[in-house]
This record gives C-alpha cells, structure tokens and sequence, in this order.
C-alpha cells in the first residue's frame, strides 16, 4: 500500500501589501496674509493664524480618511478654531479638541470666519 505524504502548511507574507494613501496631493498655492487665507478664497488649515475661527469647506483627503474626520465631527461647514500650530495642529471642534499632523492640515481646506458672523 502506497501512502502519499500531505503538504505541510506554510505561512507565506504577503508579496503586494495594499498602499493606502491617505491625503491627496494638490499642487495649487495660496496666499496667506496676517495669518489668514486673502482674498474670499480658501486655504489649508496649516496656514492659518493660531486663535482663528475658521469654517471648513473641503476635506482633500481619501475617501475612508474623509470619512473617519466627518465621525469625528471634523465636517464640511463645521466652524473651528485653531489652538496650535507646533508640533502638532490642534483645533477645537464641537467642545473637544483634535490634533492632526500637518501634512494632514495640509489637505483640509477652509475659509476664515469674519468677527461679524462669529
């Protein structure tokens, strides 16, 4: 009687690990006067003077990084406020405070919010 042997099991890694990117890259500049976006444009959040109220308008992140900062309360047409800059960027939003690296800053895009309106 012939008894064939059975394969041992091996773990293999795996060989392509998915590449998740999470902020997408805009090659746009703006201007930033005083601390705040000139003009009635929008700019990065990075870029703005600490201590300022600010509305978001766009999140230029992936969809699923997208996602998480809206559960977050971190919205298009939320107001917040930029605590700090350095070493992270820190803002207040709905009554907590939320820091986030500056690359991440970087691709969310907002607009000042004039002391008239606050």
């Amino acid at each position: 009687m012939i008894v064939a042997e059975r394969p041992k099991p091996t773990l293999q890694p795996r060989l392509n690990p998915p590449i998740l990117s999470a902020v997408n890259k805009r090659t746009q500049s703006y201007t930033i006067l005083n601390g705040q976006c000139a003009g009635p444009g929008i700019c990065p959040l990075s870029q703005v003077q600490v201590g300022v109220l600010v509305c978001i308008k766009q999140l230029a992140t992936s969809p699923e990084l997208s996602d998480r900062l809206r559960e977050l309360g971190f919205c298009e047409q939320q107001r917040i406020k930029l605590l700090s800059r350095h070493p992270s960027v820190i803002c207040q939003v709905c009554n907590a405070r939320l820091a986030l690296s500056e690359e991440l800053a970087d691709s969310i895009l907002v607009e000042p919010v004039h002391s008239a309106a606050a």
